[in-house]
């Protein structure tokens, strides 16, 4: 009984860490930078629209990394998705442009699922190499060119358009979210993946299909990342190979710190949630003080080696 306790009370512990820390960092800025606009709409509302797509993207990663696996090829697919899309829409409707980028974005994942899953490579190995592949690909579909996003509907729909007042980018988030949420904690799939994460052997003797679950978490991580490319291009009217480039280290800092295990067993969909408002309000806010690219590198960095000793840690346990 005492240990039974012990165990939860640690769990709650571990759940709690999250609020708290969004919350002191939302306070130190609040009160350092009251002067700089930090509190004013404008600015908590840009937070949560810069932050959509790697929310999106961490949704994704929650599974993978519940079920044991690592996607690092994310960024490359958010590139490929949005220029697929966006070439795509420059001959045909905008439904052909929607499927090519979420068509590029599942096929991907599904190839990295197939590699991992049924020739049992490394998830690590494999979507390292895939993430040089596809960045390369990327850079060779428009040779290095921008190219424009001119449909006022895709646009709408993916980036700047409004429901009830309800910024497009803000009703994504809350969509993939609510869903993610669910399928995560209410579903027979959901129970599956946190069981091979847990113990991969232990749920194939149940009858869990592991090699479906593996392939089932990267090809979502695909095509969550093909949603996010589709969200870039909407939002900035433009699909370019650089999409995608520098969210690796932020969504994974926002998955780990939302309180998902490296090894597996465990994670949270509210926490990536705010693991990535959290990354973005530091993002904001260090910008507002001045600090440069590099400074925000480091800080992302540290935050990254904590948030990853303390997940260590509780799992040693």
């Amino acid at each position: 009984m005492s240990s039974s306790l012990s165990l939860l009370r640690r769990l709650d512990l571990q759940r709690s860490v999250i609020y708290v820390g969004f919350l002191a960092i939302f306070l130190f800025f609040a009160a350092t930078l009251y002067d700089d606009g930090f509190l004013t709409s404008r600015n908590l509302t840009n937070i949560v629209l810069q932050t959509a797509p790697a929310t999106i993207m961490a949704i994704g990663l929650v599974f993978a990394l519940s079920a044991g696996e690592i996607d690092l090829s994310f960024g490359s697919v958010v590139a490929v998705s949005a220029l697929s899309a966006a070439v795509a829409m420059q001959s045909f409707p905008m439904a052909v442009g929607i499927l090519a980028g979420l068509g590029a974005g599942a096929l991907i994942g599904a190839m990295n699922g197939i590699l991992v899953a049924y020739l049992r490579l490394p998830s690590f190995l494999v979507t390292l190499a895939t993430m040089g592949l596809f960045a390369g690909i990327a850079r060779s579909m428009t040779d290095l060119r921008s190219i424009p996003v001119l449909n006022d509907t895709f646009t709408g729909i993916f980036g700047s358009g409004k429901l009830f007042s309800i910024p497009s980018l803000v009703l994504w988030t809350i969509v993939a979210v609510a869903i993610g949420h669910i399928v995560y904690r209410s579903t027979r799939f959901g129970a599956h993946v946190l069981a091979t994460g847990d113990n991969a052997r232990a749920a194939q003797v149940s009858g869990i299909k592991v090699p479906r679950i593996r392939l089932g978490v990267l090809t979502l991580c695909g095509t969550m990342a093909g949603l996010a490319g589709l969200l870039y291009a909407g939002r900035l009217q433009a699909a370019k190979y650089t999409l995608g480039e520098s969210d690796l280290m932020t969504v994974i800092a926002a998955v780990i710190v939302g309180g998902t295990a490296l090894n597996g067993g465990k994670g949270s969909i509210i926490g990536a949630l705010l693991g990535s408002l959290l990354m973005g309000m530091l993002n904001n806010g260090l910008i507002l003080m001045g600090l440069d690219v590099s400074d925000q590198m480091i800080v992302r960095g540290l935050i990254i080696l904590i948030a990853v000793a303390v997940s260590l840690r509780d799992t040693s346990r």
